[in-house]
């Protein structure tokens, strides 16, 4: 099964991206801010839920609800390495997060826009724990490409429904 190689030009092309790279984890020494080339890239380990969803459904694990008695079906779970850039970077914030602890892990929840001055915005990433990175762009440009071979998951990741 091949990987994902999307472009975001606008907000809901952001959230497009934010599905495939809900429960990535991303260590802090992965990403970089490049202020010359206004440009921010990171490398994420983002978790396959299009390949979980297809293969739990070509086993026939997964009934119409996705779930068994109320507890979702666990499947085949995949992990993929992944880069992706912002250009038109005009400034990066963080709030929550150490730049120093290079190793520390952050796991991405969602990726977010909101537009300011057409067609310029902040792009915040949240991530489990309360940390933010935003990004303040002056316009929506960003790749995101899945960059090697899958390989197996230690699970598939769980949110709480309270």
């Amino acid at each position: 099964m091949g990987g994902v190689k999307l472009i975001a030009l606008d907000g809901e092309d952001l959230a497009v991206m934010s599905a495939h790279l809900q429960d990535a984890v991303i260590t802090v020494g992965d990403m970089a801010y490049l202020p010359r080339e206004r440009r921010f890239a990171l490398l994420a380990n983002r978790f396959d839920w299009e390949a979980a969803v297809k293969a739990e459904a070509m086993l026939g694990l997964v009934p119409a609800s996705g779930a068994v008695d109320g507890a979702p079906v666990k499947g085949p779970c995949v992990r993929r390495r992944a880069g992706m850039h912002f250009e038109r970077v005009l400034s990066a914030k963080v709030r929550g997060i150490d730049l120093k602890q290079k190793q520390a892990v952050l796991n991405l929840l969602a990726l977010t826009f909101d537009e300011t001055d057409a067609p310029s915005g902040v792009v915040t990433f949240m991530f489990s724990g309360g940390g933010e990175l935003q990004l303040t762009v002056e316009c929506m440009e960003v790749g995101l490409e899945d960059l090697g071979p899958a390989w197996d998951a230690k699970g598939t990741p769980c949110h709480d429904a309270a």
